[in-house]
This record gives C-alpha cells, structure tokens and sequence, in this order.
C-alpha cells in the first residue's frame, strides 16, 4: 500500500505542480468496492472550483494513461482547508506561529495527540508549545499533524 501511495506521488506531483499548484497531501483508500484517491492542492491565492476542476481533468488523463490503480476508484480534488494538513517541514515552517494538533505514530510519555502552537519547525523536527511546555516532536515519528483553525479571526 505504501509503496502504490509513494508511485501515485511521485506520478502527480509533478502534474499537479506543472499546473501551478503544491500537492499538499494525497491520501489513497483502497476497497474492493471502490477506492478512493483525494489529492488536496494548494496556491498562494488559494484554491477555487475551477481549480480542483482544472487538476482533476489533469490528473485523471494521467491516470487513464498510466493506470497504476488496478481497481476501481473515484478521485477527489480539493482546498486543504481551514485545518489544513502539515505534511512536509515547508508546511510547519510556513505556519510557526499558529496552532495544530499532532498525533504520533507510537506513544511517548504515554500520550501520542498534541495540541499547541508551532515555535520552530527545523529541518528534522517541529517544537510544540504546549499547556504542558514546549515539546519537540521529530517528523519521523509524526503520523498526521493538522492545524487548528481559529473561526472568530478577522
């Protein structure tokens, strides 16, 4: 599974980057029903309908060409959203400052979910800034990090 999800990657990365957009995440569920491909895009001016459209149309034909997905399954284009996902140090140090929530892939000191506000995100970790102190989490041992958005900000 793993290594499908890192061909898929490395299939669409670079379409989807040629369009104009970054890959924030691509996230694969396989069934035997039918699977499901999300890529979430991202741009400076951020993402609109037309958008997720242009890159889907995209992405599909390059899917249709290459088939690297042996069952079947929808695809989904969308905005990262407001708690949108951190996957690559870029995205910690693009968002030092504001809040997220981590969940590591193995307890340490007995809990795997953070919550705080990102104070410096190096190239091989990410320090925290928690209600407990400030905690540093290596990007290997993270599973999944998103931010928490802030509804009553300006």
């Amino acid at each position: 599974m793993a290594v499908l999800r890192e061909r898929l990657q490395q299939l669409l990365e670079p379409v989807v980057e040629a369009l104009g957009y970054e890959l924030v995440l691509l996230e694969f569920s396989p069934s035997t029903k039918s699977g499901l491909l999300r890529l979430y895009i991202d741009s400076p001016g951020g993402i609109t309908i037309e958008d997720c459209e242009r890159v889907s149309r995209e992405v599909a034909g390059q899917l249709d060409v290459e088939d690297p997905i042996s069952s079947g399954y929808r695809l989904e284009v969308s905005s990262p959203g407001l708690d949108r996902p951190l996957v690559k140090p870029s995205h910690y140090e693009r968002f030092v400052g504001e809040q997220a929530r981590v969940q590591l892939l193995a307890p340490r000191d007995g809990r795997r979910r953070f919550v705080g506000w990102i104070r410096v995100a190096g190239t091989d970790a990410v320090q925290l800034e928690t209600q407990d102190g400030l905690v540093e989490l290596p990007y290997a041992e993270i599973d999944r990090a998103r931010l928490v958005p802030e509804y009553d900000r300006e």
